[in-house]
């Protein structure tokens, strides 16, 4: 699980100049949803390329970025 505080400081680099508890916890539980679901995906990919190691093109392809 992320720390609250990189949670708070991911939300202020975003543009949130003040953000209460309650919404970083309710932040970290999303990222960790999304996070899971990511990984998943990528894991997929890379043993579709007959590989067990999650490389960082995997991510990227992923993400929606070139690679």
């Amino acid at each position: 699980m992320l720390p609250l505080a990189c949670i708070e400081r991911i939300a202020r680099k975003a543009g949130a100049e003040r953000i209460s508890k309650e919404a970083l916890i309710e932040l970290q539980k999303t990222i960790e949803i999304i996070a899971e679901e990511l990984v998943k995906e990528i894991s997929e990919v890379s043993r579709h390329a007959g590989r067990k190691t999650v490389k960082a093109e995997d991510v990227r392809l992923v993400a929606g970025k070139e690679v």
